[in-house]
Order: C-alpha cells, then structure tokens, then sequence
C-alpha cells in the first residue's frame, strides 16, 4: 500500500484548509497569516501574506476567492491581496473563522471557534449569494469538517474537542434537519478535524494528534486509517486531474521541541494516491457588487 509522502515541508504553523482549484492545491497557515498554493505538475510553489488569521479561502465564481479570516469575510485574489466584505460575529467573542466546504449549489459553509479555546462561542454559518449570513448550529468550541454528501443530501459537522461527527438532513434550500450523532472518535490522545467526502460517501477526517486520517462509511464505521510522519494532521482534500489524490495538511502548533525533533515533517503539505475519487471543488456564488 502506498504511503503518503511530503510534497512540501514549508513547516507552517497550522497548515489548514486545502482545496484543489485549476491544477493546484491551495490552503492555509493560519497562525502564520499566510495563503499558499502548490502545483503538483511542476512542483511550484508561491505564498501570499494575509492581514491577519486567514482561516480559509473558497474558489468564487466570476473569479477570486472568498476568504475567512479573523476580522471577517474578504475577498481575494493573488494579484490584489485581500479585499474586506464583511464581519462575521462580534469581535467581543474573541472567535474566528475556522473549517469551510462549499455545496453544489454554490453555498459557503463554514464554522467560527474561539480563538483562544476555550468557550464554546463557535457557531455553524452559511453565506447567502447576497452576502447575508444564516447560523445553523451553535454551542461548540471548536467546529471543523464541514462537508457535503455527494448525493447532497447529508451533512456533516465535526465537534472536535466533543470526538464527534454530527450529520443532518440537507433540503434543497439548504435547511438543516435530523441532527444525529454519526461518528464518536474513540483514540486516546486524538481529535476529529478537518473533513471532506469521497466519490462513494465515505467521510475522510484528519485526526489532531492522531498521526493521520480515517475513512469512515456512510454508516459510521472507521474501513481505513492511513498514517502520516506528522502528529497533527488538519485536513484532507482531493486533487490531481482525476481527483484521486489525498492532500494534507499538517501543523506545528502545540509541538514540544522534542516531538518536533522525532516528526521533523510537521507543518508539511501531504500527497497519497487512492482509489476512490473524490467530489469536485464547487465555487461560491456571491454577488460583489
């Protein structure tokens, strides 16, 4: 079986939120106020500088990204930086934006956290195309995983300091329904994070201090479980022409000088070959205007 292997040891500091757009992946360093893009055929790299937390950056159609960061919705674009849109919360919620998905419909989903972890402030958010928030679930430290179904009639949203995954019903207006437990993470030491669903249902989730990733069925059993040279693994994606590679990131963050010394590969972008392809990158519709 193949094993994963570092495509680019940049060692951030909480690497995050990897999509594939045009022929890269894209993601962020969160604590590092940084984008980044990689493009596996040539192996090139580039970096952007954000002003400050940037959580996640969601490709937008008519162009650009839109992006979570700390002080609210912007828009960006490589060639202009960063442009603000709007606030997202109240800035006395010490809370940022975290893990983002956007359905086929065009809709954003992401969830805010506390930035300081450690009250249960963060919420569940979906942009409208005219740039209106609607919050759809509440109460949680720190929210991850968002993700869609590809049939899109499920979704899901990660607890991670609570170990769960809960699913919804999703109606075609994007309503949230049927709130259920489907998958309590039982490894001592470990944490559900970021999230993303495969061609055939099964959910994908990186696992914080867990040294990797589980695939789990549409029914909530772990099939598989891939382990990585780095503790704490943020979040997988799919990419590559045919959509059958996993990215992942990885992150420094919370790292003794002794672990770090033992995984050196923290911090790093992650490539492993699978067979199961997985969803297309979906972009958000938002009227800038």
């Amino acid at each position: 079986m193949t094993a994963p292997t570092c495509v680019w040891d940049l060692k951030a500091t909480l690497g995050e939120g990897p999509i594939w757009h045009g022929d890269a992946v894209w993601f962020v360093d969160i604590k590092g106020h940084r984008v980044h893009r990689y493009t596996p055929a040539t192996g090139e790299t580039a970096s952007w500088d954000a002003p400050d937390q940037v959580t996640f950056v969601a490709p937008r159609v008519g162009g650009g990204f839109v992006a979570g960061l700390k002080s609210g919705l912007h828009h960006f674009t490589p060639e202009l930086g960063f442009t603000f849109i709007s606030e997202i919360e109240d800035a006395g919620l010490d809370n940022r934006p975290n893990d983002s998905t956007v359905d086929a419909q065009g809709r954003l989903w992401f969830g805010t956290m506390h930035d300081g972890e450690e009250t249960d402030s963060g919420a569940l958010y979906r942009l409208e195309a005219d740039g209106s928030l609607s919050q759809h679930d509440a109460g949680i430290c720190i929210t991850n995983g968002p993700a869609v179904s590809p049939d899109g009639a499920t979704f899901y949203h990660t607890d991670t300091l609570g170990k769960v995954i809960w699913a919804f019903d999703i109606g075609e207006d994007g309503a949230l329904s049927n709130k259920r437990e489907f998958f309590r993470l039982t490894i001592e030491d470990a944490w559900p994070d970021g999230s993303v669903v495969d061609a055939e249902g099964f959910v994908w989730t990186a696992l914080w201090g867990g040294r990797g990733a589980i695939r789990i069925s549409p029914e909530g059993q772990v099939v598989r479980r891939v382990e990585l040279p780095a503790i704490n693994v943020t979040k997988p994606c799919f990419g590559g022409p045919d959509l059958k590679t996993l990215y992942f990131t990885t992150a420094r963050k919370g790292l003794s000088d002794e672990q770090l010394a033992a995984a050196p590969l923290c911090g790093g972008l992650f490539a492993l070959p699978v067979d199961v392809a997985g969803q297309p990158q979906y972009e958000v519709r938002l009227d800038l205007r």
